[in-house]
């Protein structure tokens, strides 16, 4: 049989997908977290895995879905949050725009699975089949009370589930995770199905989506989920320590507010008073993709006459940072290799030909 008729569709899906294959599941597990530091990896969109140097292998908001893939659909389904928000019917052409870095069914070792609310980008069926039917059934899924319904409905045990509101800490290992209030507003007009909620003011939001601050020996990180800009940032930096930020940014179409913006970003940052922001989820989605030099040219423009403690870092999909080794780096660059270059003598015709 010739290479041509032993390739398929399905044969070249497994050939090439996900793009990485294990690469970073490797890498993370091989990691070695140093005392007093913490290593984390942009997963995609907002997901993050936080690895600490207990062994606390954390992974939250990880997802391994899709975007619209056919024209052939011309409309959004009934209470959908758009739909919601601005009264559009047309679907909208959010492809997905990252690549897939980590093989959810290649995870061996995690000690959390989180999600800081029910939307369909933050929550993922494929990892809780994964670590429901393959890993320790003692490790435990983490969110408020729609994410936990999700699960549950998706099969998972709820003796597994743990529902957790603004106030709620759980101790995994040497880290402390602390659940605080979300500003999710694209959560609270979110139904399911058709609703008619014009006039109803919304009062389930600890219900809906939750930040985190992640208390590690190396440093504090606070993740929040799909938060707008909310001035209660500053009662969250009032009383927390919070080293680093990350920030859902992006740029929304006209008649939408559904990510920060630039300067939603910044504002979050000094009212957190943390160190270093991180802007995230505007990888994903094709119709939000902005320009992250909007943030530095904003930055440096604000800085000095703000007194700015912190300083945005522009990370990359499936790249690492480590706490506090990397505190003063702002920009992210994939390991370049050929770092045993000339260690070994070169096959070139003569030694100037390139």
């Amino acid at each position: 049989m010739s290479k041509i008729d032993e390739i398929t569709r399905e044969s070249w899906l497994l050939e090439s997908f996900p793009e990485w294959g294990t690469w970073l599941n490797e890498e993370i597990e091989e990691e070695v977290v140093q005392p007093n530091t913490v290593a984390m990896w942009w997963l995609g969109n907002v997901g993050l895995w936080i690895k600490t140097p207990g062994g606390a292998n954390i992974c939250t908001d990880l997802w391994c879905g899709k975007g619209k893939r056919t024209k052939k659909v011309k409309d959004m389904v009934a209470g959908h949050q758009m739909a919601n928000m601005c009264g559009c019917r047309k679907l909208q052409p959010n492809l997905r725009n990252s690549v897939f870095v980590l093989d959810p069914f290649a995870i061996r070792h995690v000690d959390a699975i989180l999600a800081t609310h029910y939307h369909q980008d933050h929550i993922d069926p494929n990892v809780a089949s994964h670590v429901v039917k393959n890993l320790d059934p003692a490790i435990p899924f983490i969110g408020p009370k729609k994410s936990v319904e999700l699960w549950i409905k998706w099969g998972v045990p709820q003796e597994r589930c743990i529902i957790v509101k603004p106030g709620d800490s759980i101790k995994i290992k040497d880290t402390e995770i602390l659940a605080l209030d979300s500003f999710d507003r694209t959560c609270l007009v979110t139904t399911d199905g058709y609703q008619d909620i014009r006039g109803i003011c919304p009062t389930d939001m600890d219900d809906k989506a939750v930040n985190f601050l992640f208390k590690t020996p190396g440093g504090n990180i606070y993740h929040s989920g799909d938060s707008h800009y909310s001035i209660y940032f500053a009662k969250h930096g009032k009383d927390h320590r919070i080293d680093i930020a990350l920030g859902s940014y992006g740029e929304n179409p006209i008649g939408i507010q559904d990510k920060m913006t630039s300067i939603d970003l910044l504002r979050m940052a000094e009212a957190l008073n943390c160190k270093v922001v991180i802007p995230v989820h505007y990888d994903i989605w094709s119709n939000f993709m902005p320009d992250l030099n909007e943030i530095k040219v904003l930055w440096d423009m604000k800085k000095d006459r703000l007194q700015y403690g912190f300083h945005p870092f522009f990370w990359e999909v499936g790249g690492k940072y480590v706490y506090p080794d990397d505190k003063n780096k702002m920009y992210y660059h994939h390991d370049r290799g050929f770092h045993d270059c000339f260690e070994h003598e070169p096959n070139t015709p003569f030694r100037s030909i390139l």
